[in-house]
């Protein structure tokens, strides 16, 4: 692939804060890709380079300026060699000197450009490129929003239903979930990710009304984003005003998953809290849970932060038994796929996830299609940006 043109300008993601668009040229082809921005982001995640006024101007100007003197008129023989000139253009480990939303813009713009000179669907071409089988993920669809995406009104950062089945039986069922949680909940704000924002007092509560809401659905389970390094200060965690040490919290989820039908915990403790996340592994694990055989997925995102270096130690440690996949943590489509295999190498699943800050681009439910994840979250329903990754994966559905 020779690129003939390159260049990037400031966008708004659903948090009104600027961040890029990128759009590549090679013969008559013409791709646009936008990246997404974290607010709950972990300290071991890629650089997403902001000015000091927020903007992206020097991401904008990078892209413009250096990326494209160094890559227009050049011929890569692959998608790889092109992401892999760019990790070493930008020279550093976390690609903090270029950023990797800059980085990431152009790489996610040269895979669907790829695809289409291909003229092929951008999901096959994910999984051409990383050797995957592709299959429709289970929707992990956001339904409360709290921690930091809704000022702490509900201790966990995101609670949502997992459904399973194809993406046209699921996101009826889930829509109407959705709806009947809105009429119980009444007039209540929206949190960052499409999700309402209630106010309760107990920990309980919010799994009491999911579970209530869904007992009429067999397919439908509940997952829950603890994003617990938002909770962590000197070495405890802090829900609802009270103080829980390490192990206490181990006990709340053990109490949750034996009360409530749980399919996955994510980030269950701080980004730097290996063995706490292997006690909690072994323990809801283990025949004497719930129900036995059946598994639940321990969830690492700020844990592992889309690296397949610390994907690799957190398995051999058996810190979790499922990744979540952002390809924004790590800046490149060709390490986020390396991601994947290694989380599949272990024997484990993998997520494929948004971000709280969203734009219209659609290139994650490409790549959790193309990559055959167990799952996907894309937010909940009541944002235009989130509800373009479903449209999407449905339209995949009708291709494949």
């Amino acid at each position: 692939m020779r690129i003939d043109h390159l260049e990037a300008r400031a966008i708004l993601d659903t948090r009104k804060k600027p961040t890029l668009e990128t759009t590549i040229s090679a013969n008559t082809f013409t791709a646009t890709a936008s990246v997404p921005s974290g607010k709950s982001t972990g300290s071991h995640e890629a650089c997403e380079l902001r000015d000091s006024d927020g903007s992206v101007a020097s991401a904008i100007k990078n892209v413009n300026e250096e990326i494209a003197e160094a890559i227009i008129g050049k011929r890569f023989e692959s998608l790889d060699e092109l992401d892999s000139f760019l990790i070493e253009l930008d020279g550093t480990p976390n690609k903090s000197r270029l950023g990797a939303n800059a980085i990431l813009s152009v790489s996610i713009a040269a895979m669907r450009l790829s695809a289409m000179l291909k003229d092929v669907p951008l999901w096959k071409a994910i999984s051409e490129r990383a050797g995957t089988k592709p299959q429709a993920p289970r929707l992990f669809v956001n339904v409360m929003n709290g921690g930091v995406h809704a000022d702490f009104k509900l201790p966990f950062q995101e609670y949502m239903l997992v459904v399973e089945g194809k993406t046209s039986e699921a996101l009826p069922i889930v829509q109407e979930i959705f709806a009947k949680l809105g009429e119980r909940l009444g007039d209540v704000p929206m949190g960052d990710e499409g999700g309402y924002a209630p106010t309760f007092d107990t920990i309980e509560k919010p799994f009491e009304i999911l579970t209530d809401l869904i007992k009429e659905y067999p397919s439908v389970s509940i997952a829950i984003d603890a994003a617990a390094s938002e909770l962590f200060h000197n070495g405890s965690y802090e829900l609802l005003n009270k103080t829980y040490a390490p192990e206490e919290l181990t006990s709340i989820y053990g109490s949750i998953v034996s009360q409530f039908p749980i399919h996955s915990i994510e980030d269950p403790f701080s980004e730097n809290s290996g063995e706490d996340f292997a006690k909690l592994m072994a323990q809801l694990n283990s025949p004497s849970t719930r129900l036995g055989a059946t598994t639940i997925l321990v969830v690492g995102d700020d844990l592992t932060v889309t690296n397949p270096a610390r994907i690799k130690t957190a398995t051999e440690n058996k810190e979790l038994n499922a990744v979540l996949i952002k390809p924004n943590q790590i800046g490149t489509v060709k390490e986020a796929i390396e991601a994947v295999q290694a989380t599949y190498a272990a024997g484990f699943q993998a997520i494929a996830s948004h971000r709280s800050g969203e734009t219209m681009d659609t290139f994650i439910a490409d790549f959790a299609y193309g990559v055959g994840a167990h799952g996907i979250k894309a937010g909940g329903l009541g944002q235009k940006e989130r509800l373009e990754k479903y449209k999407r994966l449905l339209e995949i559905e009708k291709e494949a």
